[in-house]
């Protein structure tokens, strides 16, 4: 019996040990698979610790497999001309992204969506001109976002609403005409702004900016050149350099438009109807009420302030001269009454004195007499 058992205890040892071993090799693949995910590098990458270069690579599409722990993704110099709304859904621990020197022209609104944590955003150098205003939206950490060198022709409102924590920003090198305050008002956090390299027209439509520009600047900000290209007696002029009474015809455009316009929809006789129709013309599908805003806006935020100090000053300025034209004819009248007064005078002297003079030659002889009689 006890030879017996002993066979007996292997064979039923035996299909212990075989059905323990497929479980073993399964769980070691499952590992692999994880650690190749978290961990491993794509081939076409290269990778230190949590950050991932893949520039100047010729890449037409983002490399597979990224890993999940990447704080810094680096793909600049590359041949990217679209991305799908999710390429980026994975990489939740993001912090940094470089897309520069690519051929990306149209973002989808979701394609950042999931970076919770980015906190610097590179897209220099593309071929963006238009912007959704949801694409950076569910950005709220973010610092640092760089625009430049691209065909991006205005900044739709909406847009900066949630980038309260951007102090960077860069827009230089674009085709910017005008700016909409309404847009960059929510950037309380803006130290830094870069709008050189842009074809500004400093008419109506950029007055509100100017505007923010000086309360900015106020603030401590810093800002580069704005210089202007239109209307030619500006051209090569910084913005900044310009009075703000030069923009004081646009209050008059806008009170004889809007007594025309009336309460049509307000576009066609807008003061700046001129800078609003081009705005139009890259897309044709734009509402009406997104040209709106840019007259409204002028009206509700700055005409009243201009007009009472326009009227404030022309109204102290015209009781000062008053009070020195009176003055000046007071002292004129004066002048005259003291003068003739002094003539007057001197001419009475004058015929005292000859009286004066004969009286004394009368004199002279007799006294000549007595002395000869003595």
């Amino acid at each position: 019996m006890g030879h017996q058992a002993g066979p007996f205890q292997l064979q039923q040892g035996k299909p212990a040990q075989t059905l323990s071993t497929p479980v073993l090799f399964c769980l070691l693949g499952i590992l692999c698979c994880l650690a190749e995910t978290v961990c491993c590098c794509p081939a076409p990458c290269r990778c230190n610790n949590s950050e991932v270069d893949c520039s100047d690579n010729g890449l037409l599409s983002l490399p597979a497999n990224l890993p999940l722990n990447t704080k810094s993704l680096l793909l600049f110099n590359n041949k990217l001309s679209a991305l799908p709304p999710g390429a980026f859904s994975n990489l939740s621990s993001l912090e940094s992204l470089d897309l520069s020197n690519n051929f990306l022209d149209n973002l989808p609104p979701a394609l950042f969506r999931e970076l919770g944590n980015l906190s610097e955003l590179v897209l220099r150098n593309n071929s963006l001109t238009v912007l959704d205003k949801d694409l950076f939206q569910s950005l709220p950490r973010l610092r640092q976002l760089d625009l430049s060198i691209n065909g991006i022709s205005q900044v739709p409102i909406g847009l900066l609403d949630e980038l309260r924590e951007v102090v960077w920003l860069s827009l230089a090198n674009n085709r910017l005409h005008a700016l909409e305050r309404a847009a960059f008002e929510p950037l309380v956090s803006l130290q830094f702004l870069q709008l050189g390299g842009n074809p500004w027209e400093c008419d109506c439509n950029l007055r509100d900016f100017k505007h923010w520009i000086e309360w900015l600047l106020y603030r401590g900000g810093k800002i580069d050149a704005v210089d202007c290209t239109l209307p030619k007696d500006l051209r090569g002029r910084d913005i900044r350099t310009v009075p703000v009474e030069m923009f004081n015809y646009c209050l008059h455009l806008e009170d004889e438009n809007g007594s025309v316009s009336g309460g049509a929809s307000g576009g066609g006789g807008a003061p700046c109807s001129r800078g609003v129709v081009p705005v139009a013309q890259p897309s044709e599908n734009l509402p009406t009420p997104a040209v709106i805003p840019i007259p409204e806006c002028m009206r509700q935020r700055y005409r009243p302030v201009s007009v009472r100090r326009a009227i404030g000053t022309v109204i102290i300025a015209g009781v000062v001269c008053g009070i020195v034209c009176i003055m000046m004819v007071v002292a004129a009248a004066y002048g005259c009454i003291y003068a003739s007064l002094m003539a007057k005078y001197q001419r009475e002297l004058k015929k005292r004195q000859p009286l004066m003079g004969d009286g004394d030659g009368e004199g002279d002889p007799e006294d000549k007499q007595i002395s000869s009689v003595a």
